[in-house]
This record gives structure tokens, sequence and C-alpha cells, in this order.
């Protein structure tokens, strides 16, 4: 059995595809958004709270696990979210430049469903591996249905 990051727990058969940690600090992709982001986390990381959130696709569902700590070690909650393939109105990736302009690019993964979008930066992905997630996120969602 996987062991994973987001401590979820694969059922029989089922293969892990990818597990992507999201940055749930920014609110948007904007400059300032991240900003603000930042400034909160770092100011919630001297006072001990920590907020790691996960995208886990495996061949048969697409799982959104939040989990919280207090006092940098305390569990005191954990949010574990199956993405419903009925909900899901798009799903795609992103491409913009960073701060070093256009020779640094950033790819995101994005899907949008009925009562939210959930935006997860793919840290060190090419266009080619952007695109093999989104199929991957796509595949688990259409063989759900």
């Amino acid at each position: 059995m996987a062991n994973l990051k987001s401590g979820l727990i694969l059922g029989e058969n089922e293969k892990l595809v990818i597990e992507l940690e999201a940055e749930l600090w920014a609110t948007s992709s904007n400059p300032i958004a991240r900003l603000i982001g930042q400034v909160t986390k770092f100011i919630n990381l001297i006072l001990g709270n920590k907020r790691k959130g996960y995208i886990v696709i495996t061949d048969k569902r697409v799982v959104e696990v939040i989990q919280y700590k207090a006092l940098w070690v305390f569990n005191v909650g954990k949010n574990v979210k199956y993405v419903l393939p009925s909900s899901v109105k798009e799903v795609g990736y992103t491409k913009e430049g960073t701060i070093c302009g256009c020779f640094c690019q950033a790819y995101s993964l994005y899907y949008e469903s009925f009562t939210q979008t959930t935006n997860v930066l793919l840290a060190g992905e090419d266009e080619a591996g952007a695109q093999k997630i989104v199929d991957a996120f796509y595949a688990a969602i259409n063989a759900a249905q």
C-alpha cells in the first residue's frame, strides 16, 4: 500500500497517478494576492499554525485533502473531499509568466465545479507534464461516471 503525504488510504486495486501539494495561502494568481498570502503564511508560521493541502488523483477518483495543525505539531483538523464527476464543469491548466518574465513559466492545474474553483501550482512541471496531469484528472473523473 502506498504511503501518501496526504494520509489518504487507497482502495483495493486502486493505483496512485499523482499527488499534488497545493498552495493554500494565496487566493489567486494576482501578484498582490500572492504577496498577501505569503505574509499571512509567515504570520501563521510564527504562531505555529500550518495548513497543507493535497489533490490526490488515482485511476478511480479525485480527492482533496486539507490538514490543519496548531503549535507546529498538534493535529486540529482534516478535511477530505471527493470531487464528484457530475460537479466538474471544466478542467485544464494555465501557463503564465512569473517574476522573471517570459523566460520562467508557471503552470497551474485548475478545475471549476458548480460550488468552487480550485487552482494548484504545478511546481517543476513543463507543458507536457501539465497536459499529462490534466489528462489523468479527466480520466479519473470520466472513469467514475
